[in-house]
């Protein structure tokens, strides 16, 4: 994506889209990472083309997972957060370590995929052994095209391995452009978090794999001369960090406008939740499952995660394979004439985690808890987005509870903010005013993060997200009567 970022101006468009397609091998599920980097390599290209005074580049991806390396070589293809090896992980690990005091420390939500889960199982496998370091799928990106191995520490705060901490520091002028990089798709924040030395060596972890903590908005370093003129960029160009967790580059892009305000940021996963300035460790939240995430400018994003999306993608994946091929926006409009009573499932049941027959599981689920079982497709789609509409409710109200923060409105970005139907019975669910937009949240953030660093604008979060709402001014959507 290639921003062009000024004072009372922000634009973006995409230069290069490609697949992430997961491949599995024999031993489990992993990420495609090279072919990822090709594609960093040809989307920078195809911006320095459109852009050659391209000033600076930042790459945000998914959470939790890594590549291990000997010194400057990977030892294999990443895996996937889906792939199933981390159930010794997690056995391992609360054996050492007991729930409450893993959130005590991290104030992560339990997830069996979470890094220290997936470290722990590495670690059980003897993986580890003459490991020189651990890198995050953006920070190995930067790595490959700068030769500098860093952490940023919103994406590290994910792992389970940094204590709970923060700050904040806020960072007319000219118009640069800016690449933004999702492999998913300011000055620096004082932050205090950093990794937790004492929980590292109680998990049996060898704490040299853990790299240097950067924040969003800190130079990383500029691209190697061979990747330069791979790409062909005839200047210098910066990596900076942003907030490489592709979430936390959404919530800096979500046109909130007071402390009142709720987010979803919806794709793949529906992450489901507030910003707050302190993180919330009670019992309550934890068994609640919420999760204390590291924000931009130290801001914390207090918020659960949600099976999201995935239940519609894998549906259409499924019905393809067999042979039936559905248009999503046709599937949709059809089930928002839906009448009647519609079937309200669990998403977050673990057995809608791993790819496969989504259909055929959700009835499944509906059977066996004495649920109507949809249908047609029709139906299991208005189903499906019933239930993550009820979940986003039930979520945001224990938000609410759970922080005593009094919610007045909700905002969608991402993904879902263009399902009318979704954002609709979001409303509905809520009795809230839905506001949805915009769409590529996660690589405006980023290039916003960008511009703030170069002091192209200036100010706190607020002002980033005012200028987002003059770009992008949202729809509204109120609840049905």
């Amino acid at each position: 994506m290639l921003g062009r970022v000024g004072h009372n101006e922000l634009r973006l468009r995409p230069v290069a889209r490609f697949p992430n397609n997961p491949v599995r091998t024999i031993d489990g599920l992993h990420w495609n990472i090279l072919e990822l980097y090709r594609n960093v390599l040809v989307g920078l290209h195809a911006a320095v083309r459109e852009e050659p005074r391209l000033t600076s580049a930042g790459i945000d991806s998914w959470a939790v997972d890594y590549a291990l390396l000997r010194g400057r070589r990977m030892l294999g293809n990443p895996y996937h957060y889906r792939d199933e090896r981390t159930g010794g992980g997690v056995h391992a690990t609360h054996d050492l370590v007991a729930p409450a005091d893993l959130y005590a420390g991290n104030g992560l939500q339990f997830l069996p995929f979470n890094t220290l889960y997936q470290l722990a199982a590495d670690r059980l496998a003897g993986s580890l052994d003459d490991v020189d370091t651990m890198l995050l799928i953006p920070d190995l990106l930067g790595f490959w095209l700068t030769g500098e191995q860093v952490a940023e520490r919103t994406n590290a705060s994910t792992t389970g391995l940094l204590r709970i901490g923060g700050g904040s520091r806020a960072a007319a002028g000219r118009t640069v452009a800016a690449a933004a990089i999702s492999a998913a798709t300011v000055t620096a924040a004082s932050a205090a978090a950093d990794w937790d030395d004492a929980l590292i060596e109680r998990l049996g972890l060898p704490r040299s794999i853990f790299p240097r903590l950067v924040s969003a908005g800190e130079r990383i370093g500029s691209l190697l001369p061979d990747v330069a003129a791979e790409i062909g960029s005839a200047t210098r160009l910066d990596l900076l960090a942003v907030g490489s967790h592709d979430t936390a580059s959404a919530i800096v892009a979500v046109p909130m406008t007071g402390d009142t305000d709720a987010f979803i940021s919806s794709g793949t996963w529906s992450l489901v939740g507030v910003e707050l300035a302190s993180p919330v460790l009670t019992e309550a939240s934890r068994a609640a499952n919420f999760t204390n995430e590291g924000g931009v400018d130290g801001r914390v994003r207090y918020l659960r995660n949600v099976m999201g999306l995935w239940l519609l993608s894998e549906s259409l994946r499924t019905w393809e394979a067999q042979g039936s091929t559905f248009e999503l926006p046709f599937l949709l409009a059809q089930a928002a004439q839906v009448t009647g009573p519609v079937t309200v499932f669990a998403v977050d049941d673990p057995r809608f985690l791993a790819p496969g027959d989504m259909p055929a599981r959700i009835r499944s689920y509906c059977a066996e808890h004495g649920l109507p079982v949809p249908g047609t497709p029709v139906e299991l789609v208005r189903s499906i987005v019933e239930s993550l509409a009820a979940a986003y409710a039930e979520t945001l109200r224990a938000a609410s509870e759970l922080s005593g923060m009094s919610i007045r409105a909700v905002h969608i970005v991402g993904g879902g903010s263009q399902n009318d139907l979704l954002c609709q019975l979001t409303a509905n669910r809520t009795g809230l005013t839905v506001l949805a937009g915009p769409v590529e949240a996660t690589a405006i953030g980023n290039v916003l993060v960008q511009a703030r660093a170069q002091g192209l604008v200036t100010g706190s979060l607020d002002s980033l997200r005012a200028l987002v709402a003059q770009a992008y001014a949202p729809r509204r959507y109120r609840p049905a009567a």
